[in-house]
């Protein structure tokens, strides 16, 4: 028996499928479902089964859901698939073979995995897109799950859809490719990618006429219903077809960006001089080293560089590195001292640097991995530990491609930098040495996450960052817009890092977009700045480097009830955040707040209060007001 979300919700076996009528217990199975094998709160399945309005015997109400989809579930014969009265709410087990949103996922994941074969690449891509079988949850009457977790699976579905247009335009199959691109394009008039593969379809086919026409088609759909020009690429996409250039080859290396990573230029722009070519930077800033480590200009300096494929190479520069001065030189102490006493089958976590999304994990660990390079003369590696869309990496995955990258090791010891780890699970089979040759690697670990239990079974020393001092901050501007403008106007300059909170990627961002403004005076920007922080954070070229972007992505990783529980702390008053015993819990028990405070979205704890950045609560408020406004327009 098998469960199908993607599509009608429905039970199927073999070629029979039973499609459920709409109904309470079909929205509590979809909602259970969507949130496969984790425990889901009783609270959000209420909602998801009533909506926002909820009848006052909701509770007891939802007990009698769940006995009728274990009725349903003994009445059509489904075995090994059990729904959970768990503490808190109830969770549904499944695997991907019983459950085709599951399927898809570990199809895709497969998929990713295969980049050096596009052929294999692509047939595993196209199965995994055969699970589609219509409206999602046509069926399912729930205004909550149709608001919140439609749109995140349709985005799902439309990346698999773009990653396999791109295989196709690189394996020169273009007239293949134009079959799903006019769909594409006309169900998603809005999906700029879509159309800038149509455009490079057509041309590529020789219909250089109608690759225009497409263009001016979608140009005009923005300005009319967006008001907003077509991105950067598509702009130089028309140009490169008025001009009859040649694309480059339409082989699998051909240059396009795949999945957030730009891979080589095409041999036309390849030519240019380096001061004519705009290289577009598509990877999500969570893959980029945080500011507050980093000042970056917003040209495309090495700091926005993307890594390489495979998720695997040397460990970049970070320019304009500021602050972070005791913990730099901390941390490069510890990995250049002796190696801890051990047995050898034990091989302890070198160091652990931990805290807040966007807060300069990564570029703290490069920036030290550079000042110690002496001390490594094997090389040293950045192995990125999720994908460019925020999945992570599986560690057999990540260990084959180190065990690749250090087939050849040079004398001495090799430095790992394994970064943006989301759990313990990924590093703990990554800490025995990659290979049993020469000295065992040191390691530093890089995660939003505290991964306590990882520190206690392996042991370990952690280096966990909050934001910038006042002092940090100011030198961070003087580095970055240069000691003439920024002491030109010192108040106006401390005004702006107090306005961005003194976060790292806040200030990142912030310099960026004055860089690109030279001759606006800074106690302006602060009147700009300040009539809006949240929706001015962000590079109007690359929206994916966003203050607001960076804290969605984070959230997104929560677990719905822990994620519930945040919105909760952050729209309520301070004292939600005390510190009041075990024997007062409050509406957000402390091991909730432990969890959230161990995400990096919390900051100290007991003994103490837990505080929230501001900006961090700007934007949850932001986001429910905006979430409240379209819930009263429906």
């Amino acid at each position: 028996m098998r469960f199908q979300l993607l599509g009608p919700l429905a039970l199927a076996d073999g070629p029979d499928t039973v499609v459920l009528q709409p109904s309470k217990p079909a929205n509590l199975l979809a909602a259970l479902l969507l949130n496969a094998n984790s425990t889901v709160s009783a609270e959000y399945l209420q909602r998801a089964v009533w909506g926002e309005e909820q009848p006052a015997t909701a509770r007891a109400a939802l007990q009698t859901c769940v006995l009728r989809l274990r009725r349903l579930f003994a009445k059509h014969g489904v075995t090994g698939t059990a729904i959970e009265a768990v503490p808190g709410g109830y969770r549904i087990t499944a695997e991907p073979p019983t459950l085709d949103l599951l399927g898809f996922r570990d199809q895709v994941r497969r998929a990713a995995g295969l980049d050096r074969d596009p052929e294999a690449e692509l047939h595993a891509l196209r199965d995994a897109l055969a699970l589609w079988q219509g409206a999602l949850l046509a069926n399912v009457r729930s205004e909550v799950l149709h608001r919140d977790e439609v749109p995140r699976l349709a985005e799902e579905r439309l990346r698999a859809v773009e990653r396999v247009c791109d295989l196709l335009l690189g394996l020169g199959r273009c007239g293949e490719a134009l079959v799903d691109l006019w769909t594409a394009t006309r169900v998603y008039p809005g999906h700029e990618r879509f159309h800038e593969q149509l455009i490079e379809a057509l041309y590529r086919t020789g219909r250089q006429s109608q690759a225009l026409a497409e263009y001016r088609r979608v140009k005009g759909f923005l300005l009319e219903e967006l008001g907003v020009d077509p991105s950067p690429s598509l702009r130089r996409l028309e140009l490169s077809i008025l001009r009859g250039e040649d694309l480059g080859s339409a082989g699998p290396d051909a240059s396009r960006v795949i999945r957030g990573e730009t891979v080589p230029l095409p041999a036309a722009a390849a030519a240019a001089p380096a001061s004519s070519v705009a290289v577009p930077v598509t990877t999500p800033a969570a893959a980029v080293p945080a500011g507050g480590a980093s000042a970056v200009a917003p040209a495309g300096g090495a700091a926005l560089a993307p890594a390489a494929v495979s998720g695997v190479g040397p460990v970049p520069a970070v320019p304009h590195f500021t602050g972070r001065t005791a913990e730099a030189a901390a941390l490069a102490a510890r990995l250049t001292g002796p190696a801890a006493a051990g047995p050898e089958d034990h091989r302890p976590l070198t160091v652990l640097v931990s805290g807040a999304p966007g807060i300069g994990k990564s570029a703290l660990a490069q920036h030290v991995a550079r000042l110690v390079r002496d001390a490594f003369p094997a090389g040293q590696l950045l192995v990125r530990m999720t994908r460019a869309d925020g999945e992570p990496r599986t560690a057999d995955e990540v260990a084959a491609e180190v065990a690749l990258a250090l087939r050849e090791p040079g004398e001495g010891r090799a430095l790992l930098i394994l970064d943006d780890v989301v759990d313990a699970d990924q590093v703990r089979p990554l800490l025995p040495p990659v290979s049993a040759e020469g000295p065992e690697p040191a390691v530093v670990v890089t995660s939003r996450m505290g991964l306590g239990g990882l520190i206690a079974t392996h042991g370990g020393w952690v280096q966990r960052l909050t934001a910038f001092t006042d002092a940090e901050s100011y030198a961070l501007l003087l580095a970055t817009l240069g000691a003439e403008r920024v002491e030109a106007e010192p108040r106006a300059a401390r005004q702006l890092a107090a306005l961005c909170g003194h976060f790292p990627a806040a200030l990142r961002i912030l310099t960026a977009r004055l860089l690109t403004r030279p001759g606006l005076r800074l106690a302006d920007a602060v009147d700009w700045l300040g009539d809006d922080p949240l929706a001015r954070l962000t590079l109007t070229d690359s929206p994916d480097h966003s203050v607001t972007g960076l804290f969605d992505r984070a959230l997104d990783r929560l677990d719905p009830r822990l994620s519930e529980a945040f919105t909760h702390l952050a729209q309520g008053p301070p004292e939600l955040l005390a510190d009041r015993g075990p024997e007062d819990e409050g509406p957000v028990p402390e091991a909730v707040r432990e969890q959230l405070a161990d995400a990096g979205l919390l900051e100290d704890g007991p003994p103490g209060p837990y505080r929230i950045h501001d900006l961090l609560r700007a934007h949850v408020r932001r986001t429910a007001r905006i979430r409240d406004r379209r819930t009263e327009k429906v």
